[in-house]
Parts: C-alpha cells; sequence; structure tokens
C-alpha cells in the first residue's frame, strides 16, 4: 500500500498533528499511534504491508516534525484529545492500533469511542520508566540529547551499551533519534502522572492485544504488558515468535502480516 496523502489537524493548545494516508482515504480503516521515540516515517513500511484495510491512518503525534509542539499543559490526556481529532476527521475508521506509549492513548481512547477493533503491541503503563524521569530531565533541561537517546536505551529498554555504540555508529540514524528524543521526558512524565483507568477499552467490541515472544514475562516491556493485560481482561492475547519491542524497524512485514490475521478473526 502506498502514501496517498498527508494532511494537518488543528487539535487543542496551539498545536496541530500531521497523519499520513496511505490507500484509499475515504475507506473503512486502520488508525496507527506510534509511542515514543517514533514518528509517522517510522511506520511507513508497516502501512506498506497491511491489505487488510482499504486504507491505513498513521499518527504523526504532537512533538515531531511536522507535527506542532507539546505546548505547556502537555499530558496523556491530551494524546487522546489529540487521537479524537484524528478518529472525527476519519469517522469510517473501523480498526485502531497502537504500539508502546501509543498503545496506552489508543486503549484510553477506546474508553469514550466505540471502536470495531482495537490492537495494541506491547503497550506500556505507569511506572515503565519511571525510574529513569530524574536523569531525563536533567537532559532534557541542558538540551543534551545524545544523553536522551542513551537513557532510554540502557536504562528503560535495557540494551547493552555495546547496542547502543552500535546506533551511534550511524550518524544519520543517530541524528533521527536524537530529534525524537526531544519530547522523552515530557511524554514519560505524562504516562506515570496520572493513574489509569480500572478498566480500559470499554468501548471497543474486540481487543487484541501482542507481545514479541522474547519480551514475555520480562522487564520492562513484558511487565509493563502484564500490566496493562489486568486492565483490559476481555481482550485476546497474541505472542510474535522472535521479535522484541522494535517491530517495526527489525520486522516490519511480519508485524503486518500478523495485523493483516487479525483483522480477519
Amino acid at each position: 500500500m502506498e502514501r496517498t496523502i498527508q494532511k494537518k489537524l488543528s487539535v487543542g493548545g496551539d498545536s496541530w498533528v500531521t497523519v499520513d494516508v496511505y490507500g484509499e482515504p475515504d475507506t473503512p480503516g486502520l488508525v496507527v499511534v506510534p509511542g515514543v521515540m517514533s514518528d509517522a516515517h517510522a511506520w511507513r513500511d508497516v502501512a506498506g504491508a497491511i491489505d487488510a484495510w482499504p486504507s491505513v491512518v498513521v499518527v504523526n503525534r504532537r512533538g515531531r516534525a511536522p507535527s506542532g509542539p507539546l505546548t505547556n499543559s502537555y499530558s496523556l490526556r491530551t494524546e487522546v484529545e489529540d487521537l479524537g481529532v484524528v478518529l472525527d476527521e476519519f469517522d469510517s475508521a473501523r480498526a485502531l492500533f497502537g504500539w508502546s506509549y501509543g498503545g496506552m492513548i489508543a486503549l484510553l481512547a477506546a474508553n469514550e469511542r466505540l471502536i470495531h477493533q482495537m490492537i495494541a503491541y506491547e503497550p506500556v503503563m505507569q511506572p515503565f520508566g519511571r525510574h529513569a524521569l530524574p536523569d531525563l530531565k536533567v537532559a532534557a533541561e541542558t538540551a543534551d540529547w545524545d544523553r536522551c537517546v542513551e537513557i532510554v536505551n540502557r536504562q528503560i529498554s535495557g540494551f547493552s551499551a555495546a547496542y547502543v555504540d552500535d546506533l551511534r555508529a550511524d550518524p544519520h540514524s543517530w541524528a533521527i533519534l536524537r530529534r525524537l528524543s526531544g519530547p522523552l521526558y515530557a511524554e514519560l512524565g505524562a504516562l506515570n502522572a496520572t493513574p489509569p483507568p480500572d478498566v480500559m477499552a470499554q468501548q471497543a467490541k474486540q481487543v487484541d492485544l501482542i507481545i514479541g515472544q522474547p519480551n514475555r514475562g520480562t522487564a520492562p516491556y513484558g511487565t509493563s504488558f502484564d500490566l496493562v493485560r489486568q486492565h483490559v481482561t476481555h481482550a485476546g492475547v497474541h505472542e510474535l515468535p522472535g521479535q522484541g519491542h522494535l517491530v517495526h524497524i527489525q520486522a516490519p512485514a511480519e508485524l503486518g502480516r500478523l495485523l493483516n490475521n487479525l483483522a480477519a478473526i
């Protein structure tokens, strides 16, 4: 599926979001909500691998170009309201998919409006990343984006120093990660600021939660996934063999196939 249009949508707080639309814009489709350290462009290969819906709308959340700033009033509620604007614009959407922080945003949105199918890949909830907030605060206040990238990969995701060195060895990729780390402190702060409701995705007719097999039962993503499951008791659980949290980068075609299969359930 090819990208056909990009739209700019005004949201609250003097900001805006853009969306990348693949396929037929006016047909019932899938809305994709990326998480932290990710933007709509990073999901292009996943969108291109999806054919179970006639359209795929990928949200470029505020805080990442060409979308607008987070603004001082930013919160998790801000994200849910932004997604509401997108869903109002694409009111024929049949399914909603969120990855990581985007999964939490989507699950909360599905408490407020009817969604035929809600899918989330390794959604995270508090206290995810809380221990790293003091260091992220210092790095953000000093605009030390190299340090932000190191913190998210080492202290939060638990990757090795060698893994980070490999990332840094690619100047282009490292520059992208530095840019995407700008809103990281505010986003993780928002995630940890408000306890989630006891039940999430209440208005979704069908809920499917996905976890990468290597993360099952292990911190940080598997343990956070288990916490989310306690709040989405009516969800079906699916495991993607051999894939971790960064599946949209490392195996986009495989994730696309899984989403296609889930659409048929």
